[in-house]
């Protein structure tokens, strides 16, 4: 089997897509589409700050490039009657959280699709990030590059948080402006480590994350819900959202780098967890 072409369905979401994002005006700026590759399998590494992360990220790669891309969805995903028909279409991975045989033969698939040369999108941060800064990322991104021997490509994605996010309302805005970077890939070798690897991505994605927000079009308002706390807004601290994440992922979490190899079963070895089932948007890395 080769790589997943640009089906009709594809086809079809893609027009549906670029059709409501022209009646809302919103402006779409896609940065560095030059460091996804034309052909052959990379894994697309995406902040997750808003309920419409999937669709940006995968703007570049179909429009301009005539790719699909293949995302890591939980199994409640696939069987909603209300997006699970999209995921479906998509070729969604399907990640079972049952048990430690299912999230390692949905780990196995993403491999799999990434060596057959697709485009597997993962959020490293596994949830929404209510601070809109990154939250700890997992090592399962670097793990399926290595797994597969291909790059990992930074994607930082700003502005739809406006529209739907964790713990708003959704709001249809016109003229929105939504930027999408794509930063350079990062190699993995066979004999790296994956928790260092994770760590480069992490400092990487975070100072894009910075750029794109500083040189957003419509600034960054003080006050406003939708602008870091850093920069000014209402958005929850960081500090604040790290210790909520941290409750919620008690005994989930990645072990500090150079901590040693995880056991069998271990938190490492289950970095593909899906964090809360509710949420169509968190993808799990």
């Amino acid at each position: 089997m080769g790589p997943q072409q640009l089906t009709w369905r594809w086809r079809v979401f893609a027009a549906v897509v670029i059709a409501g994002t022209r009646l809302l005006g919103w402006r779409v700026d896609v940065q560095g589409i030059e460091h996804v590759p034309r052909r052959g399998g990379a894994v697309l590494a995406f902040n997750h700050h808003s309920y419409l992360d999937f669709v940006m990220v995968a703007w570049g790669p179909v429009r301009l490039l005539q790719r699909p891309v293949r995302f890591l969805a939980k199994r409640e995903i696939l069987r909603s009657r209300k997006v699970g028909w999209i995921a479906r279409a998509a070729g969604a991975v399907p990640v079972d959280r049952g048990s430690t045989r299912a999230r390692a033969d949905a780990f196995a698939a993403a491999g799999e699709a990434l060596r057959q040369g697709d485009l597997v999108a993962v959020a490293p941060e596994q949830t929404i990030s209510r601070s809109f800064e990154l939250l700890p990322m997992r090592t399962g991104a670097a793990r399926m590059a290595q797994l597969a021997g291909t790059p990992i490509v930074p994607v930082v994605g700003w502005g739809t948080q406006r529209v739907l996010t964790k713990g708003s309302r959704p709001s249809l805005r016109r003229r929105l402006p939504v930027t999408l970077r794509f930063g350079e890939p990062i190699g993995v070798a066979v004999d790296d480590d994956v928790r260092r690897v994770t760590e480069v991505l992490q400092g990487r994605m975070s100072s894009m994350l910075d750029e794109v927000q500083r040189t957003y079009p419509d600034g960054t308002p003080a006050g406003a819900p939708w602008v870091p706390a850093r920069l000014g807004g209402s958005a929850p601290s960081h500090d604040e959202v790290l210790r909520d994440h941290q409750q919620r992922a008690d005994g989930w979490a990645d072990p500090p780098a150079g901590g040693g190899p995880a056991p069998h079963g271990s938190a490492a070895d289950r970095s593909l967890e899906p964090d809360d089932p509710s949420e169509p948007g968190s993808t799990p890395g």
